[in-house]
């Protein structure tokens, strides 16, 4: 059975950090793009950034690019996304979702899914 299982949320004066983890389980993670998306409160999920299996490729939403910073440690089967800067309009439930073909930003494209951690930036 996959588990994704997402850590690190948390209430942040704007301007703070924020590390967030995602373990997985039950899976070859190597073989899995793993990603980013966070779900504001009335809006869609939307992408924030994603890590190639092997850790080379990144990619990033504009609005996150220069302040998020998304790794992985295969050893330890977890991503992490490193938040600094961070702004009231981060505020959403951030969630990691595995993707074990291609490369999309279409939440509905991936196969599995964490139950999220809420981040909540205060002004």
């Amino acid at each position: 059975q996959v588990q994704l299982v997402e850590s690190g949320g948390g209430l942040v004066q704007a301007g703070g950090s924020l590390k967030l983890s995602c373990a997985a389980s039950g899976l070859t993670f190597t073989n899995y793009l793993i990603a980013w998306f966070r779900q504001a409160p009335g809006k869609d999920r939307e992408f924030v950034a994603d890590i190639s299996g092997s850790g080379v490729g990144t990619d990033y939403v504009g609005s996150v690019r220069g302040r998020f910073t998304i790794s992985r440690d295969n050893a330890k089967n977890t991503v992490y996304l490193q938040m600094n800067s961070l702004k009231p309009e981060d505020t959403a439930v951030y969630y990691c979702g595995a993707l074990s073909r291609g490369h999309t930003w279409s939440a509905g494209d991936y196969d599995y899914w964490g139950q999220g951690t809420q981040v909540t930036v205060s002004s």
